[in-house]
C-alpha cells in the first residue's frame, strides 16, 4: 500500500504543520493576540514577556523531571517535594556557614539520593511507582518542615548566589538561561540517544522491550535518578531566585508541572511525553493565567486553570495515544 508520504509531496506540509502536532503553538498565538487587544497597556510589554518567562522556568524544570519518568511508564509524584528539599539544602548549608558551591552539590546529590530511594522502592521491592513516589513526597516533606522548623530561611544566604537567580545575561533572566540549557541536554539525550529512546520503548511496552534485551528495571532506575536530578536542580534555580527558603515552597509545582507534561504529549509528537511540547505547554498555561489575572481575575485562577488544564490535557494525551498506535 501507498503511504500519505509515499502519495504525494502536497500532503507533506499539512502532516508537519497541521493542528494534530502544533495546535498547542496556535492556540497560545491566539491567547496572545486576545491578550494584545483586550489588554493593550498591561499585556503587550517586554515586562510582561521578562516576567512570565522568569516566572515559569521553574515550572518549566519540574515539569521536565516529570518528562523523563513518564516517558518510561512510570510516574514521580515526588519531584515537587524533591524540588522542596533540595532548595531548603541549599540555602539551610548556606545559612550554617557552608561555602555556597558546596551547598548547591550538596542540594544536586540529595536529588540524586531521592531518586535512588525511588528505584530501589520500586524495583526492589515491586511497590507501584504512584504509591511509592506518595510516600516520598511525605517523607520529605517531613525532612524539610524538620530542618526549617517551620519558618523561613532568610539570614546567611551568599549575595552571589541570589544573583546567579535574579541575574540577567543579554536581557535575558538567568532562569531562562539555566531552562535553556538543561532542556537542550535533555532534549537531546530524549531524541537522539539509545538512553532515550529505551525511555520510551520502556513506557511503551515493558514486556516487548524486556524481549528485545532492555533492562527494563535498570532503565526505570535511570528514569527515577534523572528525575531526581532534574527536580533537584529546578530546586536550587528556585532557591536561588528567592534567596530564601520555606517549607511550603514545593508543593505548588506539583500541579503545574503535571499538567504541562501531558498536555505537552499532545504537542509536536503526539502520543508521548517530549521537551518541547512541555515548553510549549508551561508557556501556553502560563500565558492564558497571566492574562486573566491582568485582567482582574481572582488569585484562585491558577489553580482552577492548572485543574481544568490537567484533566483535558490527559484525555487528549490518551486519545493522541490511541491514534498513534492506531
Amino acid at each position: 500500500m501507498t503511504t500519505d508520504i509515499e502519495s504525494g509531496r502536497g500532503k507533506r506540509p499539512r502532516r508537519s504543520f497541521g493542528l494534530a502536532r502544533y495546535s498547542g503553538l496556535y492556540i497560545w498565538a491566539l491567547l496572545i493576540a486576545l491578550f494584545a487587544v483586550w489588554l493593550p497597556d498591561t499585556f503587550p510589554t517586554t515586562q510582561t514577556l521578562r516576567s512570565v518567562a522568569d516566572d515559569q522556568a521553574v515550572t518549566c524544570l519540574v515539569a521536565l523531571a516529570l518528562v523523563v519518568p513518564i516517558a518510561a511508564g512510570i510516574f514521580d509524584l515526588s519531584v515537587a517535594a524533591q524540588l522542596g528539599f533540595s532548595l531548603v539544602i541549599a540555602v539551610y548549608l548556606q545559612s550554617q556557614g557552608i561555602h555556597p558551591v558546596i551547598s548547591v552539590l550538596v542540594a544536586l546529590a540529595s536529588g540524586l539520593l531521592v531518586g535512588v530511594l525511588n528505584a530501589i522502592v520500586v524495583v526492589k521491592l515491586s511497590v507501584d511507582s504512584f504509591i511509592a513516589t506518595l510516600g516520598m513526597s511525605s517523607i520529605l516533606a517531613a525532612g524539610v518542615y524538620t530542618v526549617t522548623d517551620g519558618q523561613p530561611i532568610v539570614n546567611g544566604i551568599s549575595e552571589g548566589f541570589t544573583q546567579a537567580g535574579r541575574g540577567t545575561l543579554l536581557g535575558v533572566p538567568l532562569t531562562v538561561v539555566y531552562l535553556a540549557v538543561v532542556a537542550a541536554v535533555l532534549w537531546y539525550v530524549m531524541e537522539y540517544t539509545p538512553l532515550g529512546r529505551h525511555f520510551y520503548a520502556t513506557g511503551g511496552n515493558p514486556q516487548a522491550a524486556r524481549l528485545t534485551g532492555l533492562r527494563v528495571d535498570r532503565i526505570t532506575a535511570y528514569a527515577f535518578i534523572l528525575s531526581g536530578l532534574l527536580a533537584s536542580i529546578a530546586g536550587v534555580v528556585l532557591a536561588a531566585k528567592l534567596g530564601s527558603g520555606s517549607h511550603l515552597a514545593g508543593p505548588p509545582y506539583l500541579l503545574p508541572a503535571f499538567s504541562a507534561a501531558f498536555l505537552g504529549a499532545t504537542q509536536i509528537k503526539p502520543g508521548r511525553v517530549n521537551v518541547l511540547g512541555t515548553l510549549v505547554a508551561v508557556y501556553l498555561l502560563a500565558t492564558g493565567v497571566k492574562g486573566l489575572q491582568l485582567a482582574g481575575a481572582p488569585p484562585e485562577i491558577n489553580d482552577l486553570f492548572n485543574g481544568v488544564a490537567l484533566i483535558a490535557a490527559v484525555a487528549l494525551a490518551a486519545r493522541s495515544a490511541r491514534r498513534a498506535r492506531s
